[in-house]
């Protein structure tokens, strides 16, 4: 190649009279961004193929029916199906008695635990690891543990009893105990988790509302009623929504420590309902038309949750 075909410098300048194609802001922030959403979209492809599409495909399966191998259009036959079932109902109370019960003991336990280690000054950081130890566990060791327990031979619920001059009690074989005993197992399975929230929240109280009501000559619990609840509200508020919406879909400690249905069906859940449909009575179009009634109602609380975690935002 001969000098005189070589660019100079001045031929590879731009006039003064041109400009440069200009790239959009779009395109210079998906090349800034590149990494970012890459990983973005891949959580949404895979939050689209485990939630969304199962939630779309239950939604479809509620208003069809499978029959020999052939799908079909069954309307509102599945869930007129569900709710003549009197399964549906028993379900239905022993899934609300066990919220009502969970939310006496793993709603009000955790903040009364929480109060108590907010009075220590020394030795905090040990007790909230031993609180939220029992949530590291497996939850099937912990429902086996619990399953242990009870054994009415040689449990150690029993023992103590025995020791205390108690009867003996059939914890999981009698109907009336049962489903107080897999409330019991869940709330020690659970409470570390929401001990540490109340715990978060009553650490950012003011020390002078304190002070304050002390001077007004308020004992501990005056002080907790007037000062410790109204400051954490709208935290109290949000946990009592979150432990509706766990409560009710509880599957694992029933299932394990009861067999599901335990005596009478007295520990029947809705969710384990959905599970005999499905995988004991192969009927799909049940399962999801009681699952799909399961959702409808958990949106309305899941709704609730996020208005109120938008007011607490502003």
């Amino acid at each position: 190649m001969s000098a005189s075909t070589l660019p100079t410098r001045e031929a590879t300048r731009p006039h003064p009279g041109t400009e440069l194609p200009r790239q959009s802001g779009f395109a210079r922030a998906l090349r800034r961004n590149l990494t970012a959403h890459g990983f973005l979209i891949g959580a949404v492809l895979c939050f689209a193929f485990f939630s969304w599409y199962p939630m779309v495909r239950e939604f479809l399966l509620a208003f069809r029916k499978t029959k020999d191998g052939r799908t079909t259009w069954a309307g509102w036959s599945n869930l007129s199906y569900v709710f003549h079932d009197p399964a549906f109902w028993q379900a239905w109370r022993n899934t609300l008695l066990f919220t009502g019960l969970a939310l006496v003991l793993g709603f009000v336990l955790p903040f009364l635990v929480a109060v108590l280690l907010n009075e220590f000054r020394h030795g905090q950081g040990y007790l909230r690891l031993l609180v939220y130890l029992p949530v590291m566990l497996p939850p099937v060791a912990s429902v086996l543990l619990f399953k242990y327990f009870y054994d009415p031979g040689y449990g150690l619920f029993n023992r103590v009893f025995e020791l205390l001059g108690l009867p003996a009690q059939q914890w999981l074989q009698s109907t009336g105990t049962a489903m107080l005993s897999v409330v019991i197992a869940a709330t020690w399975m659970n409470m570390g988790s929401a001990t540490l929230v109340y715990l978060a929240a009553l650490q950012g109280i003011p020390g002078e509302l304190y002070e304050a009501a002390e001077l007004d000559g308020a004992g501990l619990l005056r002080k907790i009623w007037h000062v410790t609840v109204p400051q954490t509200r709208l935290v109290l508020s949000l946990m009592f929504l979150m432990q509706i919406i766990a409560t009710m879909q509880v599957f694992t400690e029933p299932f394990l420590l009861t067999n599901g249905a335990g005596p009478e069906g007295s520990t029947t859940t809705v969710v384990y309902l959905i599970y005999q449909y499905a995988f004991n009575f192969n009927n799909y179009g049940g399962a999801a038309a009681l699952g799909l009634v399961l959702l409808v109602l958990l949106a309305g609380f899941s709704a609730m949750y996020v208005r109120l975690s938008r007011d607490s935002d502003q």
